[in-house]
């Protein structure tokens, strides 16, 4: 039987997203230890692409930051922050990877502010690349840790865009058709998002996780249509590799999910 962390589960569930081919745009930390395993598990042609301008690198070891010189390992190219923003632009990634303070049923998130803008309880650093990406790529995906706290019903601020307040929102602002959030993986579970009212899906829930652990850590309903299946846990080999390859030195898989 193979023990892990919540770091691990997230990581490995987030490893099996991709199709062979795929371009990601990624950070540091959980996102980049996801796209390394799926570079050498399952999806060895993915390009992975950094804000800070690397496109399509072999990582060799875990990058500490998007500057890395890791980052740059057999790169196809080296550029810019303005070189990447334009791929994002012209619609070259699949998919981006996003954290945040708050999350909301539609998907937008915060990394703003917690309270009034003018007089927060708590700021945070802000969007940085993170409203271009979420705004231009095709597909966003999240990985963070589930809390009643982190899923509200209304967020303080909308730092970067879901689906914004619906149906035809994202269109209306002005985004690119046919983008916008795609799966959330969390420490207890992996949702979606409705085809037609846009609002979060449960999809599955992991090992040892119930529907209520699911409901009671969320701040507002989910839509449930159907007895959600249970994740498939991480295999020995995603954890050798994980272990071993991707992240011997445990910067990331050992880390608190908070």
């Amino acid at each position: 039987m193979n023990t892990y962390n919540d770091i691990e589960l997230m990581i490995c569930v987030a490893s099996r997203i991709f199709e062979d081919g795929a371009s990601v745009s990624v950070g540091t930390g959980i996102p980049c230890a996801a796209v390394m395993l799926a570079q050498k598990l399952y999806a060895p042609n993915i390009l992975i692409t950094f804000e800070a301008g690397a496109v399509a690198p072999v990582l060799p070891a875990m990058p500490i930051s998007v500057g890395d010189s890791t980052t740059m390992h057999k790169a196809l190219q080296t550029g810019s922050t303005c070189d990447q923003m334009e791929m994002i632009q012209r619609g070259l990634i699949d998919y981006c990877f996003l954290g945040g303070a708050q999350i909301d049923a539609y998907g937008n998130i915060n990394s703003t502010v917690i309270g009034d803008y003018k007089k927060p309880k708590v700021r945070f650093p802000g969007s940085g690349g993170a409203n271009d990406f979420a705004s231009m790529a095709w597909r966003i995906v999240m990985v963070v840790p589930h809390s009643i706290r982190r899923f509200t019903n209304k967020i303080d601020f909308i730092t970067t865009p879901g689906y914004l307040t619906g149906p035809g929102a994202r269109e209306q602002a002005g985004l690119p058709p046919n983008t916008g959030p795609y799966k959330i993986i969390t420490n207890l579970a992996v949702m979606g998002f409705d085809e037609e009212t846009k609002r979060m899906t449960l999809e599955s829930i992991h090992p040892g996780v119930s529907i209520d652990d699911v409901k009671n850590n969320t701040g507002f309903e989910l839509i449930i249509k159907q007895t959600p299946k249970q994740t498939e846990p991480p295999t020995q080999e995603e954890l050798r590799i994980l272990r071993e390859e991707v992240d011997p030195f445990k910067a990331v898989i050992e880390r608190k999910a908070e």
